[in-house]
């Protein structure tokens, strides 16, 4: 099965790693968004199975993508790529509605283990 993914990261070479990560697993349908606002402008319900997104990111955060997508979308699997792990940070996001987090620097392996879990089965 494959999947749809939007990716969300300000930078384009970490958004260049996580898609050559999806890629590595099976996943070659992805959208890129360069930031929060785009993220949440090219974000339709049910054109998307996961949404990838980073945490600090200009104008729209990571958790104001979580709390507009959630808006719109109650179901999809949202992912929160950061180097932020703090306790305070992943109450913040689990209660904006993230379905889990990714913490940086990730394995296409550790990708593959959230993504079994919450999207698909990977062949």
């Amino acid at each position: 099965m494959s999947a749809n993914v939007l990716v969300a990261d300000d930078s384009g070479t970490m958004r260049k790693i996580i898609i050559r990560s999806l890629n590595a697993v099976g996943i070659t349908s992805v959208v890129e968004a360069a930031d929060g606002a785009q993220a949440v402008a090219l974000f339709k319900p049910g054109a998307f199975d996961l949404v990838l997104t980073d945490w600090n990111m200009p104008g729209k955060t990571g958790l104001d993508v979580i709390r507009e997508v959630r808006a719109m979308d109650a179901k999809v699997p949202i992912i929160m790529i950061t180097t932020e792990a703090e306790k305070q940070r992943v109450v913040a996001a689990i209660q904006a509605g993230v379905t889990d987090y990714l913490v940086k620097p990730f394995t296409p392996d550790t990708l593959r283990e959230k993504l079994e879990k919450h999207v698909v089965a990977l062949a």
